[in-house]
């Protein structure tokens, strides 16, 4: 009897399986380094011997290459990998959900969302491809989709805090205050540890006017978590950065100039009495000292400036600096540049007189003027008075507030309109950022026309395109001339021009925003972009990085 003949097991399978498995093995153990390799070798094996390995075995060896790329942070290979693997076995739906976070990770939110929907279209149940996707969907600002999403998911799995954290920060977006806190307080609920959802809700209670409430959430998200982390989007980072924050002072507003960085950037809450302990802080290159606003940041610019120099480390708009970027302290270092018009400031304590009488002795100016309580930026109690009675009335709104009486410099121009720029001051460059053109003195790009009006647009973006043919020479020696004197690394003015060519000096310092969100004037993003990349190229020459990202 001849017996029957035993199939085996192809030698170049057989070492691919074995290289499969210590990559795998490798790959839990968190050596990825060696989990590459191990992957790398078994391409090497499938290629040498085609006809031993199966298409699908091959599929999922890239897919495995690409997680590993993924958590290495090598995201273009990743990216290839994963594109290698879906060549070969386009049903994989978990390649498609990850081949998205790779896109996501990298900034680009819309790709990722068809990538999750092809995921979706082979398991519609899949919930990293759906978790992912409200996510994408809320970085392309398609709130109510993300949040309609989101509700779904919380009915699948109320017990999942991630999922209410994500619906806080949509309810958040979608200026539902009250809803958004209330979902964050349920990921507490279910997570007593999430220090994120909350640093959230002390945002939202002190937003709501809950100032002892949003100390004490704030507080408790320190003890768990000091440091709010935002990984770069390479692995290892180029650098890292260490942000100075205080949540009851004003701050320079950084989610978008954070926001896909080659460098960590993990930012640390200031409040309180206590000082932080440099040693929680681990190695950090370069500070970034975020709390900006002089009136508000009190004794908080004093604790920054202190733990900047217990560190030892560059600071990118030092605490000091920015103590003397009150309006009156700007007006009076402006005060004589050439070329430049700084209307006179008035500054009241809080407490003091303010009868009619005592107004009148003291204002160095005419009526009209303007008044607004100190600490306060855009057109927020922001008002044009004409008598002494209505000034008295005005100041009497918050006695407990100083106050900024402002000589009020008439900027219309000739066609009737208002026109104020501002620019953006990264290190040695003076970089446009908008125009806004209003029928009225009090003027913000948010509160105008300006979408409804082409020609609006169409004049902002010559300004945008060439800035030189409507700010001459001698303006710019006058911006140049205010950057040395001001001294910050980062910081905004808006500014007007007068009839005679004064360039007219409204408001310096470096809580301007700087933001992507311009749908509706889709011209301004590469200027806006232009901004962004300074900033990091700044960080980079700061942190001793002098070649180019």
């Amino acid at each position: 009897m001849i017996p029957a003949s035993v199939p085996s097991t192809p030698p170049a399978a057989s070492a691919l399986e074995k290289l499969i498995l210590l990559g795998r093995d490798h790959y839990r153990g968190g050596r990825i380094g060696e989990a590459i390799a191990a992957y790398q070798a078994g391409l090497d094996v499938a290629a040498a011997a085609p006809d031993q390995v199966t298409t699908e075995t091959i599929a999922k060896l890239h897919a495995d290459l690409g997680n590993a790329y993924m958590v290495r942070g090598d995201l273009n290979s990743a990216a290839a990998s994963y594109k290698a693997a879906l060549r070969l076995a386009p049903h994989l739906t978990s390649c498609w959900c990850n081949f998205g976070n790779v896109q996501l990770q990298s900034g680009h939110a819309q790709e990722a969302i068809a990538l999750y929907v092809q995921a979706l279209k082979l398991t519609p149940a899949h919930w990293p491809s759906r978790t992912n996707l409200a996510e994408a969907l809320m970085a392309t600002r398609q709130y109510l989709i993300a949040k309609g999403l989101l509700l779904e998911l919380r009915e699948e799995r109320p017990q999942d805090g991630k999922v209410r954290h994500q619906l806080g920060k949509v309810c958040h977006e979608l200026n539902e205050a009250e809803a958004a806190l209330s979902h964050f307080q349920a990921a507490i609920a279910l997570n007593p540890a999430d220090a994120d959802s909350l640093y959230w809700i002390g945002a939202l209670r002190q937003k709501l006017g809950d100032l002892d409430g949003a100390q004490a959430s704030y507080v408790q998200a320190a003890q768990i978590q000091p440091l709010i982390r935002r990984r770069a989007v390479k692995s290892p980072p180029d650098f890292r950065v260490l942000a100075l924050y205080a949540p009851f002072a004003g701050n320079t507003p950084a989610e978008f100039l954070f926001k896909n960085a080659a460098y960590d950037a993990d930012t640390m809450t200031l409040f309180g009495a206590d000082e932080p302990d440099p040693g929680l802080l681990g190695d950090v290159q370069l500070i970034v000292n975020l709390i900006s606003d002089a009136d508000q940041g009190g004794a908080v610019l004093s604790k920054a400036a202190r733990l900047a120099e217990r560190l030892g480390k560059p600071v990118i708009n030092h605490p000091s600096r920015i103590e003397c970027t009150t309006r009156n302290a700007i007006a009076g270092l402006l005060s004589d540049v050439a070329g430049c018009r700084i209307p006179r400031i008035l500054r009241i304590a809080a407490g003091s007189e303010v009868s009619a009488a005592t107004l009148a002795a003291q204002m160095p100016f005419a009526f009209p003027v303007l008044a607004r309580p100190a600490g306060t930026h855009g057109g927020d109690s922001f008002e044009k008075i004409t008598s002494l009675a209505a000034l008295a009335d005005f100041l009497h709104e918050w006695p407990d507030r100083d106050h900024y009486v402002i000589e009020y410099v008439d900027y219309v121009s000739a066609d009737g309109h208002f026109r104020k720029y501002r620019f953006i001051f990264v290190g040695e460059q003076v970089l446009p950022y908008h125009l806004a053109i209003g029928n009225g003195w009090k003027v913000h790009h948010a509160s105008t026309d300006m979408a409804n009006q082409p020609w609006m647009q169409q004049e902002e973006a010559a300004f945008l395109a060439d800035p030189h043919a409507v700010f001459t020479p001698s303006h710019y020696h006058a911006l140049d001339a205010i950057r040395e004197r001001v001294g910050l690394d980062y910081f905004g003015i808006d500014c007007a021009l007068d009839g005679v060519g004064n360039l007219i000096v409204f408001e310096v310092n470096a809580s301007m925003l700087v933001h992507e969100d311009n749908a509706e004037f889709p011209y301004k993003d590469a200027y806006v972009h232009a901004i962004k990349a300074a900033f990091d190229a700044m960080l980079r020459r700061r942190a001793g990085l002098h070649h180019a990202a």
